[in-house]
């Protein structure tokens, strides 16, 4: 799979992917990310890729000449390329959109800055996507969020790739809590089940526990999930308690 950026700042995007799992990724060849610096597009003499915008008001609005052109150079290497602008505008990103563009052979991040980006762009973009109900400086930060995000979920990304099945919200739920040694850490023990070997007790006490956790942080979560009997007189129960 291959990732392009569209930025002011390619240096900003490239250098933090070459830790880690992005870095073992790009290393084995499951995704490439090239970061396309729009300042190379800009047609006048002092490449200019922002200006005042019309009507007055604060900051400086990106210029729709680069940004269409950077966005054309990527289609020109492949025209079915899914094209994405980072905007506060968007549709949140969550994990079932990861699992969504990774089955895209290419995408294209379009980072904006200052202002924003001139409202005749989107007419060359697939889609909108937010990382959260917050400002950026620029879609830098969040292009990082979404290519980390989608290439864990390429094979061979991972050395254990039932990992990316076992986390939070990859099942719709919060992930169940983890434990590793020391089996007890100032006084705290880890839960006696997760040592007892008994594997099919452990996904039981993981499921209830994933369940539980996302009806305390993120209720909201629950009303997606298909939950058997035994699941719904446990939410019933806690509930009721004070």
């Amino acid at each position: 799979m291959t990732f392009y950026v569209l930025t002011l700042f390619p240096e900003m995007v490239l250098e933090p992917l070459r830790f880690s799992v992005m870095g073992k990724a790009l290393e084995k060849g499951v995704v490439r990310v090239k970061a396309l610096n729009v300042r190379d597009y800009a047609r006048d003499k002092h490449k200019m890729t922002d200006d005042y915008p019309y009507g007055g008001g604060q900051g400086m609005v990106m210029k729709p000449e680069p940004l269409v052109g950077t966005i054309r150079s990527v289609l020109s290497e492949d025209p079915r390329a899914w094209v994405v602008l980072l905007s506060p505008q968007g549709i949140p990103f969550t994990q079932k959109a990861a699992h969504r563009l990774s089955g895209f052979r290419t995408v294209a991040l379009v980072c904006g800055r200052y202002e924003g980006v001139d409202e005749r762009v989107r007419g060359f973009v697939n889609e909108e996507v937010s990382v959260g109900d917050y400002v950026l400086s620029g879609g830098e930060l969040a292009a990082l969020i979404v290519i980390e995000a989608v290439t864990r979920l390429l094979p061979g990304a991972l050395h254990a790739p039932e990992s990316a099945q076992e986390e939070s919200f990859s099942g719709g739920m919060l992930e169940y809590p983890q434990y590793t040694r020391p089996a007890v850490f100032e006084g705290k023990a880890v839960p006696e089940i997760l040592l007892s070997g008994n594997h099919q007790k452990i996904r039981q006490w993981r499921r209830k526990e994933a369940l539980l956790r996302t009806w305390i942080r993120r209720p909201d979560l629950i009303r997606a999930q298909e939950l058997s009997e035994s699941e719904r007189r446990l939410l019933e129960q806690l509930q009721d308690d004070p």
